[in-house]
């Protein structure tokens, strides 16, 4: 049935002829293969040679197949739960061997690993109501009621350092509401599970407020994430309270090997599953409340290194029913993966960000390598593609621009894509390097975030001094391009950018990546 969808057509009467001859001739030879003598070709021979043991043999087996076939008839029909295990339906089938499971407990379907849509189709396939959906994402997403008691009090749970307790949302099927039918719930607990496949391990506090929060995966090995609340007086334009933004990672690791980065010095040890990502989320909610408006994919890994598992946590995310962030405010940001990009951009409406940090193809290739196999000219050729900047002029036959317009539509939310760069002193702070951004800025519309370097243990770069940095920016703002100072946080706690990871954990353990040799014209 599986290699030919054809007998789908069959009937199923038979179709379960079929199934239940198949079993007996199965159960004939098993059994006649196994009570013949481990030497048996002492006693009828084997090869050419001896064609006439090989036929003893068959005349045995033909025999004994028609015995089991006339007690097959004259019994009662075979075990269909045995036969659906032997012969199982091929859509369904398959469907349920593809469904995400948890890493502790994998007999169990991870329900943070499932979109909207996903969620549906399972619960059809379980003979439940898709509707129920709507209890599941509520039950995962929505905080609880605190207790009456502790809500006309104006109380919230704390734990013993003080922090929102993890009890504020459901981290387990048991902990669905009473409301809920109790049959469903102790179906949803046989089958599923709320976990993020995730534990926490720490939360280290900067005198800045901001909070890198460190988790224990299931599977081994630490990944962190960073809580980044807003500095006293910074308020949103319309006068509400200052974002708070969590910093999420989407590996253990990663393989881009920048030069500048900590994380680089672990290698790649694993990619993160979508309830991983959620959870880190669900956790920083948890801990800072609801005033948690921003997700941005700058922690540890490559995002579209990840693509498949982080395009689902991010419609997870942006679900309005469900954990409801504006797709304004989730941001994915990449070292340059052409076919990540390209993907991320014909699959979502969340926002892009570029590492660009550097602007010659020479110093590119040694900061950061992926470069070499994808070079600054193919990278801004994508962008370019897809971000179509309206004040540029110029022709070109309409065919030939066609496809570009169609391709740049996906891109219509997101109206200048983020290029972030890091300041190195004397690597790419020069003001030809900015002359050069003023260039790429006039085809492409964007804005630039330039970044203080954060230095670790073992680094040879050195931040630009901050008079250096405010020229040059300056010098862009001049030049009409749109550019700002992202100010550092948590470094004394190594939470800034470039600082999170361990190298030095023996989970997953892989030698560090080799250290690139700076170009011969460089000299640090």
């Amino acid at each position: 049935q599986r290699s030919n969808p054809r007998t789908s057509l069959l009937s199923p009467t038979i179709r379960h002829t079929i199934m239940r001859t198949l079993v007996a001739f199965q159960a004939v030879v098993v059994k006649e293969t196994s009570s013949l003598p481990r030497r048996s070709h002492l006693l009828f021979g084997r090869g050419k040679r001896h064609g006439r043991g090989a036929m003893v043999i068959k005349v045995a087996q033909q025999q004994q197949q028609q015995q089991q076939q006339q007690q097959m008839h004259s019994s009662s029909p075979p075990d269909l739960a045995k036969l659906n295990e032997l012969f199982p339906s091929s859509e369904a089938y398959y469907q349920s061997m593809s469904r995400p499971k948890t890493i502790a407990k994998p007999d169990k379907i991870a329900l943070k690993s499932m979109t909207r849509d996903e969620m549906k189709d399972w619960l059809v396939s379980i003979d439940e109501k898709p509707s129920r959906v709507e209890q599941l994402i509520e039950s995962m997403y929505r905080r609880r009621q605190l207790s009456p008691t502790k809500a006309a009090a104006g109380e919230e749970e704390k734990d013993d350092d003080g922090n929102s307790s993890v009890s504020n949302y459901c981290n387990d099927v048991e902990d669905m509401s009473s409301e809920i039918s109790a049959k469903f719930r102790a179906k949803m607990h046989e089958l599923a599970s709320f976990g993020g496949d995730l534990t926490l391990d720490s939360i280290n506090v900067a005198k800045d407020g901001t909070r890198k929060v460190t988790y224990a995966l299931s599977d081994g090995g630490i990944v962190e994430s960073v809580i980044i609340p807003p500095l006293p007086g910074e308020a949103e334009e319309d006068g509400k309270k200052g974002r708070t933004t969590v910093c999420v990672s989407s590996q253990l690791g990663c393989a881009m090997n920048c030069q500048f980065c900590f994380t680089a010095k672990m290698g790649l040890r694993k990619n993160l599953n979508a309830n991983q990502i959620v959870q880190q989320v669900v956790n920083a909610r948890d801990i800072a409340g609801e005033d948690v408006t921003n997700v941005v994919f700058m922690g540890m890994g490559e995002p579209l290194h990840n693509t498949e598992n982080v395009l689902k946590a991010v419609k997870i995310m942006t679900d309005p029913k469900g954990l409801n962030f504006s797709k304004n405010r989730v941001t994915v940001s990449t070292s340059g993966l052409i076919p990540g990009i390209e993907r991320f951009l014909d699959e979502s409406d969340c926002m892009l960000a570029v590492s660009l940090n550097a602007t010659t193809n020479e110093i590119r290739n040694w900061i950061m390598p992926i470069n070499r196999k994808y070079p600054l000219e193919d990278l801004l050729g994508v962008i370019r593609e897809r971000f179509s900047n309206n004040s540029s002029g110029g022709g070109g036959s309409s065919s030939s621009s066609s496809s570009s317009d169609e391709r740049a539509k996906r891109s219509r939310r997101q109206q200048r894509v983020f290029f972030e760069y890091i300041m190195l002193a004397n690597v790419n702070d020069s003001f030809e390097d900015a002359d050069r951004i003023i260039e790429i800025s006039k085809t492409i519309p964007c804005k630039i975030n330039l970044i203080y370097f954060n230095t670790h243990d073992g680094s040879e770069f050195t931040c630009s001094n901050q008079e250096h940095i405010l020229a040059f920016r300056n010098y862009l703002l001049e030049n009409g391009v749109l550019a700002t100072i992202r100010k550092s946080r948590g470094d004394e706690e190594m939470a800034a950018c470039g600082q999170l990871g361990k190298p030095e954990d023996q989970a997953n353990w892989k030698p560090q990546p080799p250290r690139m040799k700076p170009p011969k014209s460089m000299s640090i």
